[in-house]
Formats: structure tokens, C-alpha cells, sequence
């Protein structure tokens, strides 16, 4: 009897290990799924923002457009008029590269 107690006993940890094991799943992209995060973590909407006000500031193609920047649970959310779609483009890419942002929403048009 003792013996039938100890291969339970043992069958059940090892069945536990194994389930504790198989949910430890290391974190990153999984198939399907494009990833829209930057590498920060807990970054403060408000650095967010200045973040990406200071990159499209410092950028020569979109200097002097008057482009709004609000950040909420790190949605960015540009809006604004710029002449091409070249300058919308690079405005994402600035977006992109700025840490704490979660999602990107353009409302950026160009002017007629």
C-alpha cells in the first residue's frame, strides 16, 4: 500500500509541474497577431506625448504644420492638415518610433 501512495503522490506532482511549466509561455508575437507596442513599458501618456510632439517637431518635412498629439492609455491620436501624403507618412513612422505608444490613429489629411 505504501508503494501505490508513493507513485500517486508522485504522479501527481509531476502532472503539476508539468501544467505549471506549460504556462509559462515566454511573452512576444504569436501567429496572427501584428505586434503595435513599442518596448516600453508604463510610460506615462503625457511622455508619450511629448515624445512624439519632439520627433515631429524636429523633423525639417513636417516643421510648421500644426499637428495635435493626444495620447490616451497609449492610443496616440495625430490630427491635422499636412500638403502630401508623404508628410503623413513620415509622421507615422515618428509615431512608430516613439516609446510607450500602443495603437496609432491617423486623422492626419492632406490639404486641397
Amino acid at each position: 500500500m505504501k508503494k501505490y501512495s508513493g507513485t500517486k503522490f508522485l504522479s501527481i506532482t509531476l502532472i503539476t509541474v508539468a501544467l505549471l511549466t506549460a504556462c509559462n509561455k515566454p511573452a512576444g508575437n504569436f501567429e496572427g497577431i501584428q505586434r503595435t507596442t513599442s518596448n516600453a513599458t508604463n510610460v506615462a501618456d503625457a511622455d508619450v506625448t511629448e515624445n512624439v510632439k519632439k520627433a515631429l517637431q524636429g523633423d525639417p518635412a513636417l516643421n510648421g504644420f500644426d499637428i495635435s498629439v493626444t495620447t490616451l492609455k497609449g492610443d496616440v491620436r495625430l490630427v491635422g492638415v499636412v500638403d502630401t501624403q508623404r508628410q503623413i507618412d513620415i509622421a507615422i513612422e515618428l509615431t512608430q518610433g516613439a516609446d510607450g505608444f500602443h495603437t496609432i490613429h491617423n486623422e492626419l489629411s492632406i490639404r486641397k
